[in-house]
């Protein structure tokens, strides 16, 4: 029996029920000195890159310390190694990530580690859904099992449950048909429902319930996404079909990643700045230096510590494997929060009132990516043209972006689209349909692209096509050759 453990556990929980005074700004450092010490992978690495850990003591130095990832330092070392005192056992989970690079990773979880990450929930369902005062049903939709996303929200929203808020969980899983099955059973016995998923899946839920006649504004839903970028069209659509009368404040996407847990959320002023942006895409090339929309979210600096390298965003956080300046290979920024405040009321807008708390915004990993004729092709730019009217209804939302070659070894970009079940969608539609967006948001495509070779090849798959969109894993936007 391990009482040091049991210490730390109860210590865990006591923070979590009543929150002291926040860390001081030097836990970065501290985290970075305790990790040296007591975790043999990481003191093999400073070790072998010539670091003495007592030098550093500054920020400037700790932004000097190597970068890791997975390849560096996760898929060098043996697994125990990567833990603190070289010992799996301190850790009560193992969680699987979804394998979008296409090879899943193993991360190790621990009790505490689950309530760190309850706050985020916290913040999405007690401060902006009222979970603390209105009886929720909290539904889990992720997909259940080793994979990182479903057990895990569903020992977060539990552990707010034993704070004390009115929370009852139901995991059905990413199964749609007993999602559908237990819901009219058990939402009109609380005030609010909350579906908490993988975006394309939860709105084919939706989709779904209105075509077997559920009443969904009735249940009063809430949603909470993750997982990807996700457009303002897509959110005012789903809200219009769900019944969600507050489209700002009533969905909230978390970052997630499998590495760390939650890293930000959205909220109310996070979600009103954003769609601020999302109809000046000139202002958000000025901020964002891309015409794209990212996804926006707030975090808490006295948990994680961000950083831009490259483009692309860096993150320091305690956990099972304490991560020191890991490069997740997202690509994004931040912000501080009067920053980005003072240039939305420059163009005179005031989004609504939220938490003072820091920016960091993502375009998602580079790999989810399409080159064609030298032009980045992204998801997020497709999925605009799907959800057009007299498209929308008839696909599901996912899709397949390839460069292909054709007969005559041109390349084209093939589209593989997959249809809603018992509707018909219209390929030709489709296809002019997503020019048209690529041509307005992507302004590479639109000069890096001849003009004959800019309306995609659409293939249109039914619903669950076991090649393109199989049932039960994680879904994946771009294919390369």
């Amino acid at each position: 029996m391990d009482s040091s453990r049991q210490t730390r556990v109860r210590q865990a929980f006591d923070d979590f029920f009543a929150p002291t005074e926040p860390r001081s700004g030097s836990w970065v450092l501290d985290l970075f000195q305790h990790t040296a010490r007591t975790v043999p992978a990481y003191g093999k690495l400073l070790q072998e890159n010539g670091i003495d850990p007592a030098a550093i003591t500054t920020f400037e130095d700790f932004q000097r310390l190597p970068l890791l990832d997975k390849a560096n330092y996760h898929e060098r070392y043996p697994l125990p190694e990567l833990c603190r005192d070289g010992d799996l056992s301190g850790c009560d989970m193992i969680a699987v990530s979804s394998g979008s690079s296409g090879r899943p990773t193993i991360w190790p979880r621990s009790l505490e580690d689950e309530l760190h990450v309850a706050r985020r929930f916290e913040q999405v369902l007690v401060d902006g859904f009222g979970a603390d005062r209105r009886a929720t049903l909290a539904v889990v939709c992720f997909p259940l099992g080793t994979w990182v996303g479903g057990l895990f929200t569903q020992a977060c929203v539990r552990h707010l449950a034993a704070k004390g808020c009115p929370i009852t969980v139901v995991a059905p899983g990413n199964n749609k048909a007993e999602i559908l099955r237990v819901l009219p059973e058990l939402a009109p016995h609380f005030e609010q429902v909350v579906l908490l998923g993988y975006p394309p899946f939860v709105k084919d839920v939706v989709d779904t319930g209105l075509a077997e006649a559920v009443d969904w504004p009735s249940y009063a839903i809430k949603l909470v996404l993750a997982g990807e970028v996700f457009s303002e069209q897509w959110r005012d659509l789903v809200s219009q079909r769900a019944g969600i009368a507050d489209p700002v404040r009533d969905i909230a996407s978390l970052y997630g990643t499998a590495d760390s847990g939650v890293l930000g959320n959205e909220t109310a002023v996070s979600t009103g700045i954003r769609r601020f942006f999302a109809i000046r895409p000139d202002l958000a090339r000025e901020v964002f230096g891309d015409a794209r929309l990212p996804t926006l979210v707030q975090y808490d600096p006295a948990s994680r510590f961000f950083e831009v390298h490259d483009g692309t965003l860096v993150f320091t956080a305690d956990g099972g494997i304490p991560l020191i300046r890991y490069r997740i290979a997202d690509e994004g920024g931040i912000f501080g929060h009067a920053e980005l405040l003072e240039f939305c009321a420059g163009h005179g807008f005031t989004p609504p009132p939220g938490p003072e708390l820091p920016f960091v915004y993502l375009f998602g990993r580079s790999l989810f990516t399409v080159s064609f004729f030298g032009a980045n092709v992204y998801p997020e730019n497709v999925t605009v043209g799907l959800e057009q009217p007299g498209i929308s209804d008839t696909v599901t939302g996912k899709f397949v972006i390839e460069s292909v070659e054709d007969a005559d070894r041109d390349r084209l970009l093939r589209i593989t689209v997959e249809t809603a079940p018992g509707r018909t969608a219209d390929a030709a539609a489709i296809a002019e349909s997503v020019r048209e967006q690529l041509l307005r948001l992507n302004s590479e495509f639109a000069h890096y692209v001849p003009a004959g070779r800019q309306l995609p090849e659409v293939v249109l798959r039914p619903s669950g096509d076991p090649e393109y969109f199989p049932v039960g894993v994680k879904h994946r936007y771009t294919r390369r050759s």
